[in-house]
């Protein structure tokens, strides 16, 4: 079924605060109430150098490089998201009068070698002092042009909604084969043990449809997304995209499409072994260049070009703006209400 226009978002890395908000706003939203969802976060925010959530996503592959339903054992899905803990707050944070029995919060149970969650590694970074690094990257399912998840269902329960292109899966339809799951190389759709179905973000559609933005959007501290359709050549999404070309895909090696956009980080200058700054980014161009792109058939020298010319364009429109010169791509980024930054 042909699409009738396709809805984007676009994540300035600047200005992520790896707070969780987006995080726990879509949680609370989606993911809280029915069993079998825990292990879900339709929207997380990874930690960057990491392994992400779930553990390795990037390294599982999908539909994309295959094409074969059985290439990948329906066995080892829904490993790498790990289990929940508690904490000994009783113990360390007395509420109810006396001495606290314990100084020091611990997980319980106690977590194994093997052990991994959400946020595992949040705040560990690469490289070595003085050139330490992190940097964060939410993620939500990118609502694909081309979506594996689609092709890769033998029961037509996920599809494209013709009126914006979001992803969804049919809850009826679905019988939790979990084929969607082994096509998608982002790892963005979720098996629901307990109902036997798959279960993915929805870009908060009912929200869309009021003409309102996703739930990650509007709840951001940092204000970092922005929201609209591919064609409306006045919104803040179409000029970062095409026109300033700022904004680039997660992975466009995985062939999908995404429609989930990001402006890649700047950071601080590196220091040479003589302590002294020089012109390299802390975050290597070559690490950035691992992730963003703008197609498939990019090399990895031409990707680490475009964020160059990127990192360039930022800093001289920065410059112009603290200059007290007018800047189209700094209003932009640092927009005065939600309507100029959500346009739906």
């Amino acid at each position: 079924m042909p699409i009738q226009r396709q809805i984007r978002m676009v994540a300035d890395l600047n200005k992520c605060l790896g707070c969780h908000t987006c995080t726990m706003a879509c949680k609370t939203m989606w993911t809280d109430r029915n069993s079998g969802q825990m292990h879900m976060y339709w929207n997380n925010v990874e930690t960057r150098p990491g392994k992400g959530y779930p553990k390795d996503w990037e390294t599982q592959g999908g539909w994309f490089n295959t094409k074969d339903k059985n290439s990948i054992p329906l066995a080892n899905i829904n490993e790498g998201y790990g289990a929940p803990w508690e904490y000994n707050y009783g113990e360390v944070l007395k509420t109810d009068g006396g001495d606290a029995s314990a100084s020091v919060l611990v997980p319980k149970p106690e977590p194994s070698g093997n052990a991994y969650a959400s946020n595992w590694d949040e705040d560990v970074g690469d490289g070595t002092f003085p050139n330490s690094y992190y940097f964060y990257l939410p993620r939500i399912c990118n609502h694909c042009s081309d979506p594996p998840c689609v092709d890769s269902c033998p029961r037509q329960a996920v599809y494209k909604r013709k009126e914006d292109g979001i992803v969804l899966v049919d809850q009826k339809r679905c019988r939790g084969y979990r084929y969607c799951i082994k096509g998608c190389p982002y790892k963005k759709i979720y098996y629901n043990p307990e109902e036997k179905i798959s279960q993915k973000c929805i870009f908060c559609y009912p929200r869309i449809e009021q003409h309102k933005g996703n739930l990650c959007a509007t709840q951001c501290v940092g204000r970092i997304h922005h929201v609209g359709f591919a064609d409306d050549t006045t919104g803040s999404v179409y000029k970062l995209v095409d026109k300033w070309k700022v904004a680039l895909r997660l992975h466009p090696e995985f062939k999908t499409e995404p429609n989930v956009f990001y402006i890649p980080p700047l950071s601080p200058p590196a220091y040479n072994q003589a302590g002294k700054l020089t012109g390299d980014p802390r975050i290597p161009v070559e690490v950035l260049a691992k992730l963003f792109g703008d197609t498939a058939d990019q090399s990895l020298e031409q990707r680490a070009e475009r964020i160059r010319e990127i990192f360039l364009v930022l800093r001289t429109e920065r410059e112009k703006a603290a200059k007290g010169e007018s800047s189209e791509l700094i209003d932009i980024l640092n927009p005065h209400s939600e309507a100029d930054r959500i346009r739906v």
